[in-house]
């Protein structure tokens, strides 16, 4: 693995490696190792290079909100009466524990969010009581999510 104008360059091992974290992250490092052909201190020494290079930004379980009881997936469009409202509107957004992601972005929004409640009177509640009342909102505009159809990360 080298490093050439801040773009990380990955060789035929890393990706095989990476690619079956990305599949399941709990798969033991000697197991990995088995199927590269490497001793698992070598997979530790490489994963480490990674990590420290930030290709790696972490693992996490993924939690299956349908389990909790959340059904209603949301993307709203955030319009603010004015661009310097928006580092406040953010931090207003962040208490919100239905926003899983919020974005920046061009366009007829200031702000795009990602919310997810338990149903539609849920979501209904946290745009009225919880969103539009934000400091700096001036209207939203909301898309419910009928299907989640692709979800993946970046080719490696």
């Amino acid at each position: 693995m080298k490093t050439v104008n801040q773009n990380i360059q990955i060789d035929g091992i890393d990706k095989k490696i990476l690619r079956a974290l990305m599949a399941d992250a709990r798969t033991p490092i000697l197991e990995i190792a088995r199927q590269v052909g490497i001793s698992g201190a070598a997979i530790h020494q490489r994963l480490r290079k990674l990590e420290k290079s930030k290709l790696i930004a972490g693992s996490k379980f993924v939690i299956n909100p349908r389990v909790l009881g959340y059904t209603t997936m949301a993307f709203i469009g955030v319009f603010l009466d004015k661009a310097v409202s928006n580092p406040e509107a953010v931090r207003q957004l962040q208490k919100i524990p239905e926003v899983l992601e919020c974005h920046y972005t061009t366009g007829n929004w200031s702000i795009f969010i990602k919310v997810l409640c338990k149903d539609n009177e849920h979501l209904m509640q946290v745009l009225n009581q919880d969103i539009q009342s934000i400091t700096g909102v001036s209207r939203t505009e909301t898309f419910i999510s009928l299907d989640q159809q692709i979800e993946r990360q970046i080719k490696i």
